[in-house]
């Protein structure tokens, strides 16, 4: 005997829900139940009058088509035609008039309906009802059906309990969308085409709702739901090949975005470094070596990472040891610096004299890229464990692609006439995949304030000290340049003559009798820098397309903050048993169909796709039915997302109404 006190389906006495038996010659020909439902049936032995053996009437059934379906067989002619294309008796406990159709019925214009109501609205024939037990053990799946979009549908989601629609939320901080219907996520009942990209399936998943132009009236929502994929797309994979990967961020740009953040993060809590630096703090330093270098900027020169206590951001900390400031318009000059802004310079913010390091310091503020590197630490093996080793050669695209972001640095810093002056493979930063910048700038001006080199001296000599780092990179070491000539034969039978002779013009950029800058350089390399554009165009696709695919997750955040505000609250309005009453105990056995699902061996099922497929459909709210059994096995439901959904809402809903204890 199950819960509701009935026999259960292969009991003999039970006899709503099984075939009705007109002799026993029609009995041996049909297909137990309970071999379809339990692939056995106990009283098989003890009388069962109905056939157990599923091929012997797959044949029999074969064979009754063959004897009927043949060509003396007469031609089909339909006399009844029943409403809705449903049985006679439907939908209530009175029989409905049964026309006949008439032969001048051919003639008749086509069928125009006014309005289509949604066939969620048709409710079960009560007549069925009365003679189906509530004890179902298996839940039917019914055919997809492809449907128009109603506004009653909407007003049957969003309304309350009595079918009536409530008044609109003042306020819901989970729904960003004007209507909270914008939001919600979809999935069809029964998925024609496992990838929403296919708008033919989209469609039907929506019950046929699209858009058409110039229609007025009624205009549905924007459907947020609808996850299409932007490009590029990988072309190696078929369609019914995607993972839930390709939903989320790839694996190795996560993993780098991690590393970064966590670097960003990291601090060290016992350090012989200053607690504060002016208005910074937790010092990390960044250098690789603890070897004192004086030879670019004269002075001794460390690097940290530090947080500002005005923003909270992250800086970098240039200090040069021992420095002291003899002229009060030398650090003024950085002003001028603030104003270049361009990506491939490293942006100077701020600098000041320090005595926290017990000395006297200058320190500039800078941008911190995590887990940059320098040109010098990427292909020269400076700071490597092993100096011996061999670096790889460069390949020339990405040489070029470097000498089109240095370009493009000190263009802009020509332009507001100021120089770089340090341009050298341990000065320039590698943020990124073949993206660089121009570091270190600013230092050399407020150091050599006093120095009587005009700007346009200093900017010609940055276009020298820009092929030099060219060779000493195609080079492959440090000190190529105490040999120009045996440098530039390596370059030419390394790279092509146009890399060569755009090297060869930068290295003569300090003869008087030809007017060289910066501008006529990036004339003569326009070629490389749309190759250089294009790849720039390319990492934006591919990165918008990444983007692209964590959209989802707000949208499923929100909707698992709702489920988790509702289920298993301890106590609403003193009512204890709040969360355990109502449509809210549905929400907590759905939760444990959700995420609580075990496999035939009692494993856990940990399966991304039926957790995501589950969410969307609830967002949706669609029509499926799904069998929900308490934890105890003592009670089993059969409900729809779209009552799973309108009882969420609901409860959600109640949460945000304004407390009604007494003061």
């Amino acid at each position: 005997m199950t819960s509701t006190g009935k026999p259960p389906l292969d009991d003999p006495r039970r006899g709503t829900g099984s075939p009705k038996i007109k002799s026993r010659e029609n009995a041996k020909d049909t297909l137990c139940r309970n071999v379809t439902i339990y692939g056995r049936c106990r009283y098989e032995d003890k009388g069962c009058a109905f056939n157990h053996d599923p091929h012997k009437v797959n044949a029999a059934y074969q064979d009754s088509n063959k004897r009927r379906l043949n060509v003396d067989s007469p031609s089909f002619t339909p006399s009844l035609l029943s409403s809705n294309g449903s049985s006679p008796t439907t939908s209530s406990a009175t029989t409905k008039k049964v026309t006949t159709i008439s032969p001048k019925a051919a003639n008749a214009a086509p069928f125009q309906p006014r309005n289509i109501s949604s066939r969620s609205n048709t409710s079960t024939p009560s007549a069925r009802q009365e003679t189906m037990s509530p004890d179902w053990s298996v839940a039917e799946v019914q055919e997809f059906v492809p449907q128009a979009f109603d506004t009653s549908h909407l007003a049957s989601l969003q309304g309350n309990g009595n079918g009536s629609v409530p008044a609109a939320s003042p306020f819901d901080p989970f729904v960003t969308a004007p209507n909270p219907l914008s939001a919600a996520s979809a999935v069809s009942s029964v998925q024609a085409n496992a990838f929403p990209h296919d708008t033919a399936a989209a469609a039907a998943a929506l019950g046929g709702a699209a858009f058409f132009a110039g229609q007025s009236g009624f205009q549905q929502p924007v459907q947020y739901h609808l996850y299409a994929p932007i490009g590029p797309h990988s072309q190696n994979t078929l369609g019914y090949q995607r993972n839930v990967h390709d939903l989320f961020l790839p694996n190795e740009f996560r993993e780098e975005l991690q590393k970064k953040t966590a670097a960003t993060l990291q601090i060290l809590p016992n350090t012989q470094l200053p607690a504060q630096v002016d208005y910074f703090h937790s010092l990390v330093p960044l250098d690789l070596n603890h070897q004192k270098n004086a030879a670019i900027f004269g002075f001794p020169s460390w690097v940290y990472k530090a947080q500002s206590s005005k923003d909270g951001n992250f800086y970098a900390l240039r200090r040069l040891e021992g420095f002291r400031l003899t002229n009060e318009k030398a650090i003024r000059s950085v002003q001028a610096w603030k104003r270049v802004c361009n990506g491939s310079v490293v942006t100077v913010h701020d600098a000041f004299t320090s005595r926290s390091f017990q000395d006297s310091s200058l320190i500039f503020v800078t941008d911190y890229h995590p887990l940059s590197k320098t040109l010098a630490e990427q292909h020269l093996g400076s700071g490597a464990r092993f100096q011996g080793r061999h670096n790889a050669h460069i390949p020339e695209q990405v040489l070029w692609g470097y000498m089109t972001q240095i370009a493009n640095g000190l263009k802009a810093i020509h332009s507001n006439g100021l120089a770089a002056r340090v341009i050298e493979p341990s000065k320039i930063l590698l943020t990124g995949r073949n993206r660089i910048r121009i570091n270190a700038c600013a230092i050399l001006d407020v150091v050599q304030y006093d120095s009587q080199r005009s700007v346009g001296d200093l900017q010609r000599q940055d276009l020298v000290n820009f092929g030099q780092l060219i060779v000493t990179l195609g080079a492959n070491s440090p000190n190529v340049m105490h040999n120009p000539t045996k440098a530039m034969e390596h370059f030419t039978r390394a790279y092509s003559p146009q890399l060569k002779n755009s090297v060869f013009w930068l290295l003569n950029g300090m003869q008087k009798d030809q007017d060289r800058n910066i501008d006529i350089f990036i004339t003569g390399i326009s070629s490389q820098l749309m190759s250089t554009f294009d790849s720039a165009l390319h990492l934006d696709d591919e990165l918008t397309s990444d983007l692209s695919r964590e959209l989802e997750n707000g949208r499923l955040v929100r909707l698992l903050t709702k489920l988790n505000l509702v289920n298993e609250r301890p106590e609403y309005e003193h009512d204890r048993q709040w969360s355990e009453n109502g449509e809210r105990y549905f929400l907590k056995i759905f939760r444990d169909y959700v995420f609580h699902q075990v496999d035939a061996q009692g494993d856990p099922v940990v399966d991304m796709g039926h957790v995501l497929t589950c969410l969307n459909k609830l967002d949706a709210g669609t029509d499926e039915k799904i069998a929900l059994v308490s934890r105890d096995e003592q009670s089993c439901f059969i409900v729809s997302y779209k009552e799973l959904k309108k009882a969420l809402e609901s409860s959600f809903q109640a949460l945000l109404k304004p407390s009604r204890r007494l003061h």
